[in-house]
């Protein structure tokens, strides 16, 4: 590998240890590296190759998309960075990632260029004084340079330039050198890319067509009308397809073109104009009167056909309708019967109402002429608690009745679970008596004769093994060593059993350390909390704890059905398999 350009690495250098406000100014240092070679020569795209390798061009796009007012150098530096920029884009060849630059880096460009281009055209109507004025303007046409030098040497993205909505803003503008300028750079584009506006969608397609008849109808500007009139001309030269569109779409605009800018200097590119215009609409005409006469045949036969079949289908029809009139007319008389029948039963029933009402009032009173005057009030109160008590009955028979209904679902399942839990009550209780041990038998004692050959045998073995004899220092220093070992052993096993409880505690805490690194987010969406959850020892320890808790009580408000088997469990103790299935790697003091 060729050894990278000594300036490209001074001055990547000097941008990566300078501040934030100086870079600007030392990338415009880049316009004199580029000159010092000739375009297009191996020299030139090594040069290209090293700036983009040391994200030069990055930079230069990052500052492009600062407020330049406020930096060193203002726009006429934004200006001299989107012309650098497009150099540098352009007869690169890139080797390490060229998809990246393809369909990454280059569209970021040109979003970025048209973006500081909007910047300048709003600052340029803005302005007040003509040097400022002429100052913007010419800023603003060198990023329009810039842009057509991109999309000049990268095809591929003139369609990505009028698919931008900034592109689009920038030709919807009521201003005339910025109108000129972005008209001349949509010249340029179907100039690089003559099918360009076949590959756009159709929306996009409208937006830029109907901008360039807006501006025909609503200047008197010949320069405007010049360059709007030779891009139509373009667009119709390029694609008869998009000739049927004008034509279809601004019906006058024929009318327009003929009377508004006729004589105005430019009438050779008005004439043909009119003339693909005036050859479309009556080659179009003759269509029409085909597609006419072919649509009446269509409709002819279709009629036809249709007559024919609704006089195949009119007896059948007929029948039809008669009978659903029948079961009309037979569900309007049942339905006048019931209405009928309902009022008489209504009327009934009012008649006795009132003939009830009537006897009730008469026995009344005859009562009150038969008992004494002292006693009437005493009578009245009675009635009044007997009818008081006959209300509430019914009511409460009503009641009971209705809540009755509605506890029916409730009463059925409480049942249902009452007959579940004893069934499963009956299961296990069996179970448990099939698991008792049988009760100890004792053994059957020795007859006499096993008793005296059994002691026989013994006396047999000591006899053939004689106890050794061993002296009391013996015995005292065979005592003393035995309790040296015993220690030994005891030291051993404490030292082992807590290496033995550390290696458990490391083990438990690699595990919970690997499910918080599967369970963390990227790189990119990392915050400090989840920083803190990796430095800090306590925070899993306690999370861990949270979820353990979480887990006794979940178990806790387990259903019933869920909880058969454990009547005679203690309250405090939960199934090993309900915790290894809620916590997994759960440990608590260095234990798994």
């Amino acid at each position: 590998l060729a050894a990278a350009d000594p300036r490209v690495l001074a001055l990547a250098a000097q941008v990566t240890e300078s501040p934030e406000q100086d870079i600007p100014l030392l990338l415009l240092k880049l316009k004199g590296i580029l000159n010092s070679a000739s375009l297009g020569c191996e020299e030139s795209k090594k040069i290209k190759q090293d700036i983009y390798d040391y994200d030069l061009t990055q930079y230069c796009m990052l500052v492009l998309r600062q407020d330049h007012s406020r930096l060193c150098g203002g726009w006429a530096t934004a200006a001299q960075l989107a012309e650098i920029l497009s150099h540098c884009c352009v007869g690169l060849e890139v080797k390490g990632d060229p998809e990246e630059f393809y369909k990454k880096f280059l569209p970021s460009a040109i979003d970025n260029l048209l973006v500081l281009g909007r910047r300048l055209q709003a600052r340029f109507i803005r302005a007040l004084k003509d040097e400022e004025k002429q100052d913007f303007l010419r800023w603003f046409q060198t990023v329009t340079d810039a842009i057509c030098w991109l999309f000049g040497g990268h095809i591929q993205l003139a369609a990505c330039v009028l698919q931008n909505d900034h592109f689009l803003q920038l030709l919807i503008t009521d201003d005339v050198e910025t109108a000129i300028t972005m008209m001349s750079v949509l010249h340029n584009i179907l100039r690089v890319n003559s099918s360009v506006l076949l590959q756009v969608d159709e929306e996009t397609l409208h937006s830029v067509l109907d901008e360039l008849v807006y501006k025909l109808s609503s200047t008197t500007n010949p320069v405007i009308g010049n360059a709007a009139t030779k891009l139509l001309l373009l667009v119709a030269k390029f694609c008869k397809q998009l000739v049927k569109l004008l034509a279809a779409r601004y019906k006058g605009l024929k009318g327009l073109l003929s009377k508004q800018w006729t004589g105005k200097g430019f009438d050779r590119d008005l004439s043909q104009l009119l003339d693909l215009l005036y050859l479309e609409q009556s080659s179009g005409k003759g269509e029409m009167q085909r597609q006419h006469q072919a649509a009446c045949i269509i409709q002819a036969m279709w009629r036809g056909f249709q007559t024919r079949k609704r006089l195949k289908k009119l007896p059948q029809a007929v029948t039809t309708l008669q009978r659903s009139f029948r079961a009309k007319r037979q569900q309007e008389l049942q339905h006048l019967k019931k209405q009928k029948e309902d009022e008489a039963l209504k009327l009934q029933m009012q008649l006795q109402r009132q003939r009830a009402m009537r006897l009730f009032h008469e026995r009344q009173l005859a009562l009150l002429e038969i008992i004494h005057a002292s006693q009437v009030n005493k009578y009245m109160e009675e009635m009044e608690g007997k009818s008081a008590l006959t209300i509430q009955r019914f009511w409460r028979g009503y009641r009971a009745r209705r809540n009755f209904h509605q506890q029916k679902q409730s009463l059925k399942e409480y049942k249902a679970a009452v007959v579940i839990q004893r069934a499963a009550c009956k299961f296990l209780e069996k179970r448990r008596r099939r698991r008792l041990l049988s009760p100890w038998k004792d053994p059957k004692g020795l007859t006499d004769e096993q008793r005296l050959a059994l002691q026989q045998k013994v006396d047999d073995y000591i006899k053939l093994h004689p106890a050794s004899q061993m002296s009391e220092e013996m015995s005292k220093e065979l005592h003393m060593q035995a309790q040296e070992k015993l220690s030994q052993f005891l030291l051993r096993s404490r030292l082992d059993q807590r290496a033995a409880q550390r290696r458990e505690a490391l083990l438990a805490q690699v595990n919970t350390d690997v499910e918080l690194l599967m369970s963390a987010p990227g790189l990119a969406k990392t915050t400090e909390k989840d920083l803190d959850v990796f430095m800090s020892r306590s925070i899993p320890v306690a999370t861990k704890a949270r979820q353990s808790h979480n887990t006794m009580l979940k178990y806790t408000r387990w259903p019933w059905w869920k909880k058969l088997g454990d009547e005679f469990m203690e309250d405090d103790v939960i199934p090993d398999d309900a915790l290894n299935a809620e916590l997994g790697t759960l440990f608590i003091g260095g234990r798994k």
